[in-house]
């Protein structure tokens, strides 16, 4: 009796089944991206895991998993960027040779690098603006702490830099703060002021670097 013949075609039994398992990181890629989405429509507080876990198309166990609370997440795919930045310009800063230093580079540097963090991140520009409405305990979870403390570090500099150039101010860190809301404004609100034929962002960027140079650096007393 022959032995029966074996089909060279696999039956869908015997077929190898895809493998639906995700490179590692990529389910944290897509919760950040998720979250800076749903964050830069709607604040903080409003906004819910299960809809960033649902706008990343995970579970919402497995957003707690990569990242432990909604507030957590929030730090790092909004607030890190921004501390990031200023740590970065503060080691920036301090290697700063005031005489080998061309004044205005530093600043279109600061500026240039500032606004894109606020455009990229329109999301911590919403939670910002509404942060009033954050008991201190969720500004804490958030890191709203974490960007006071880095506006702190901007005062610092503010002081130094006017202290190099013999101007005093009784409220130093007004400046930099200063600074920092007439970045955050213009990326906030472009839109609004420009609609649909904004001007490139170079020219952004150079007006206000104008007006941090002229403005702050160069008033008198």
């Amino acid at each position: 009796m022959s032995e029966p013949q074996s089909s060279s075609k696999q039956t869908a039994a015997e077929k190898p089944v895809p493998s639906t398992r995700r490179p590692r990181g990529a389910v944290r890629g897509l919760l950040l991206d998720a979250a800076r989405a749903l964050f830069a429509r709607q604040d903080y507080r409003s906004t819910t895991t299960r809809e960033i876990a649902e706008a990343a198309g995970v579970t919402e166990p497995l957003l707690f998993r990569h990242f432990g609370s909604k507030a957590a997440l929030f730090r790092e795919a909004l607030v890190l960027p921004f501390t990031g930045f200023i740590d970065e310009f503060s080691r920036t800063w301090q290697a700063v040779v005031p005489e080998e230093t061309d004044e205005e580079d530093l600043a279109r540097h600061f500026v240039g690098q500032l606004y894109d963090v606020f455009v990229e991140h329109r999301g911590l520009v919403v939670t910002l603006l509404a942060s009033e409405g954050l008991s201190e305990e969720e500004m804490v979870d958030a890191g709203i702490a974490d960007i006071r403390h880095s506006l702190s570090v901007l005062g610092r500099i503010s002081t130094e830099g006017m202290d190099l150039r013999g101007m005093r101010s009784s409220h130093p860190d007004l400046a930099a703060h200063s600074t920092v809301a007439m970045i955050v404004g213009m990326a906030a609100l472009r839109s609004t002021y420009f609609g649909a034929e904004q001007p490139s962002r170079e020219a952004i960027v150079d007006e206000l670097t104008q007006a941090v140079l002229h403005g702050f650096l160069h008033r008198h007393g």
